[in-house]
C-alpha cells in the first residue's frame, strides 16, 4: 500500500494545518485527543469546572504550539500527552502556590523538609522523562495503549473501540510493551 499516507505523515500534516489556524485541522485534532485530555484533566484536577477550563487552555496551547511538533521525536499521541500533563503539573503548581502565599504569614521558617520534597519531585520528573523516551521507542500500537492506559487512564476495552483494534490484540500490545520497558530498565547501567 505505497499510496496511503503512514501516520507519521499524517500526523505532520495535521498539525501543520493546525499551525495554519485551519479550522477543521483543529476540529480534528480535539476529535482525536479531547476524551483522551479530559479525561486526563479530570484525575488532576479539583472540580469538574476546573478540569473544563483545563482542556480549553491545553487545546490553545496546542494550537499556539504546534508548529513545534516534530514527529520523529515522539507520536503525536505523546506529545499531546505530554503537553497537557505539563500544563496541568503547571497549574495544580500555581494553585497551591496562591494557597501558601496566603498563610505565608502563618508559615514556619523554610527548612530541610520543603527541600528535600522539591529535590524529591525533580527526581520524579526526570525518571518520568527518561521512561518517556523508552515509550517512544516502542512501536506504535504498543506506545499508544501503554500512553492511552497510563496517562490517559482508558480502560482497554476503550482503547480498543476508539482504535478499531480486538481487544486480544490491545492486550498482547499492553503485555508487549511491559515486557520491552522492563528489558531497556534492566540493560541500562545503574547510576
Amino acid at each position: 500500500m505505497a499510496g496511503a499516507p503512514s501516520r507519521f505523515d499524517a500526523d505532520l500534516d495535521l498539525m501543520r494545518r493546525v499551525a495554519a489556524q485551519e479550522e477543521q485541522a483543529i476540529g480534528e485534532l480535539y476529535d482525536r485527543f479531547g476524551s483522551l485530555v479530559y479525561r486526563l484533566a479530570y484525575q488532576a484536577m479539583p472540580t469538574r469546572a476546573d478540569a473544563d477550563d483545563a482542556v480549553q487552555e491545553i487545546f490553545v496551547r496546542l494550537w499556539k504550539t504546534s508548529d513545534r511538533y516534530d514527529p520523529k521525536r515522539a507520536a503525536l499521541v505523546t506529545w499531546v500527552m505530554l503537553i497537557a500533563r505539563r500544563h496541568l503539573v503547571d497549574k495544580l503548581r500555581r494553585s497551591r502556590a496562591r494557597v501558601r502565599a496566603a498563610a505565608l504569614d502563618d508559615a514556619p521558617p523554610l527548612g530541610v523538609e520543603p527541600l528535600e520534597a522539591m529535590a524529591a519531585g525533580l527526581e520524579q520528573q526526570e525518571r518520568f522523562g527518561a521512561l518517556m523516551k523508552r515509550v517512544n521507542q516502542l512501536p506504535e500500537l504498543q506506545r499508544t495503549v501503554i500512553v492511552r492506559a497510563y496517562l490517559g487512564g482508558q480502560t482497554l476495552r476503550q482503547i480498543g473501540q476508539e482504535l478499531d483494534t480486538p481487544l486480544g490484540t490491545i492486550k498482547s500490545a499492553l503485555s508487549r510493551a511491559l515486557v520491552r520497558l522492563r528489558e531497556r530498565v534492566s540493560e541500562e547501567p545503574v547510576s
